[in-house]
């Protein structure tokens, strides 16, 4: 509304000062006139001379009368011979224009310290030359100046009809700010209503999660908005239901292996005379169970650290290959154990920009996953590759394969596919999740195929370079 204010000012005063101007030359051009037509009376009753023609008189009193200003006659001696106010006839006046009219510069005007309008006309006499008198041309004349007519107007009407209409002015500029100040306010409240609706599902969300959806169509824009808000808000749902499930299954499998270690304290307390072989089986099986707490709380740290941002990354060149051929070599006696052949394929030497503990960790998993649900006299085969961009880790195995079903929640926290075949092989099904996350926080990407009794095959991809986002 100021952007719209402001220029109706400035067009306010540029007409008004305009309108001042247009007043005072209109004025001053009507004086004139009126002033050129009485001098042509002064010259015809010879007034210069005889100050006494009443005809005149009349017409200089008139002209004093009718712009409220007052008309002086000057001869050629500066001597003023009519003053229509009487007080300074026979007095000599001495000023610029008057000295610049006798000098020939013609008719001038200009506007006063005490609102006046001073217009000089010069009384022009003119002569015919003998040449003309001869030839009869009585167009060939010169004009001799013999006198010089000063009239002051006043401008107090225009001054008046100026300041009414600027009143006038100001009192529509008022009220037309008060008329777009209204409808300003209006339009606001109506253009701004979906943004508050917005503004209160926000808040909403401040103080608590919220399942409504906002649907706010008036405009595109707000439209656009909601939706982004709306998926904002699915996103947290999901985001919050799987936190409530992580809690519940952490909780879950925690409180597995303390419920057994409870239950076979309590058998061992329960008998006074306990045999010394179903002791240290207890305690075996105690001792299990602590193993697998740990584990458990292992990966679930390890989980935690690879779903933070890449500012955790601790990224430097490597030799793949080198960490690969340790990798093999410390999982090589558990291998040994379940009597599962490892492979190392190489097909070219690579160099990438990794952070070795998390890719370790990574290929670990996998590789382990295939020992453990391999079959007996089984293999697993790491091959490793790479073009001018990417290097490839593709990892197979012999073992029992991964249903179609479940291969889409593999990476899922806490899934497996055979749950009591995990608790038997000590799987805690976080394996997956924390070598996808590794993987992302490559910029990689991870693919599985595999066929149920067929053997699996996961296939990592991750740039040579890191990129950081």
């Amino acid at each position: 509304m100021i952007v719209g204010i402001i220029p109706g000012i400035l067009i306010h005063f540029g007409i008004m000062e305009q309108y001042m101007n247009n007043a005072i030359s209109v004025r001053t051009s009507e004086v004139q006139t009126q002033v050129r037509i009485i001098a042509d009376h002064l010259l015809t009753y010879n007034y210069l001379h005889d100050n006494s023609n009443d005809v005149v008189n009349a017409e200089l009193a008139q002209l004093s009368n009718l712009y409220d200003g007052r008309v002086l006659i000057i001869d050629s001696n500066l001597k003023i011979i009519k003053d229509t106010y009487g007080i300074s006839e026979g007095k000599t006046i001495i000023s610029e224009p008057i000295i610049r009219c006798f000098k020939g510069n013609g008719v001038s005007s200009n506007v006063t310290q005490n609102n006046f309008i001073e217009i000089v006309v010069p009384i022009e006499e003119k002569l015919v030359t003998e040449l003309v008198k001869s030839t009869a041309n009585v167009q060939n004349q010169s004009p001799r100046i013999v006198g010089v007519m000063l009239t002051s107007v006043s401008m107090d009407s225009i001054i008046t009809s100026y300041e009414y209409l600027e009143s006038r002015a100001y009192i529509i500029e008022i009220l037309s700010a008060v008329i777009l100040f209204g409808i300003a306010y209006f339009l606001s409240q109506r253009l701004l209503r979906p943004f508050e609706k917005i503004t209160e599902a926000i808040n909403e969300v401040k103080n608590g999660f919220t399942d409504e959806e906002i649907h706010v169509t008036e405009y595109i824009e707000t439209e656009h908005i909601g939706d982004a808000f709306n998926q904002m808000m699915g996103r947290m749902k999901v985001l919050d239901d799987s936190r409530q499930e992580f809690v519940s299954n952490v909780s879950h499998e925690l409180k597995t292996p303390l419920a057994s270690m409870k239950v076979l304290a309590d058998s061992l307390l329960a008998q006074e005379e306990v045999p010394n072989e179903l002791y240290r089986e207890f305690m075996t099986d105690i001792a299990d169970e602590i193993d697998r707490e740990n584990k458990i709380i292992t990966d679930l740290l390890s989980l935690v650290k690879m779903t933070r941002t890449s500012a955790d990354m601790n990224v430097e060149p490597m030799d793949i290959n080198a960490i690969l051929e340790l990798m093999l070599k410390r999982l090589g006696p558990i291998a040994a154990r379940a009597n599962v052949q490892l492979i190392f394929e190489s097909r070219r030497k690579v160099s990438a920009e990794v952070d070795e503990v998390k890719l370790t960790l990574a290929l670990s998993n996998l590789v382990e996953n295939g020992i453990k649900y391999n079959v007996d006299n089984g293999w697993v085969k790491v091959i490793l590759d790479a073009d001018h961009k990417y290097f490839t880790v593709e990892i197979s195995d012999s073992g029992i394969g991964i249903p179609q079903e479940a291969i889409e929640h593999i990476y899922e926290r806490f899934y497996r596919v055979d749950k009591s075949h995990s608790r038997e092989i000590g799987g805690t099904g976080l394996g997956l999740a924390i070598t996808r996350n590794a993987i992302l926080m490559h910029r990689g990407s991870i693919n599985v195929k595999s066929e149920e009794g067929n053997g699996t095959i996961f296939t990592v991809k991750i740039p040579l370079s890191y990129i950081a986002t």
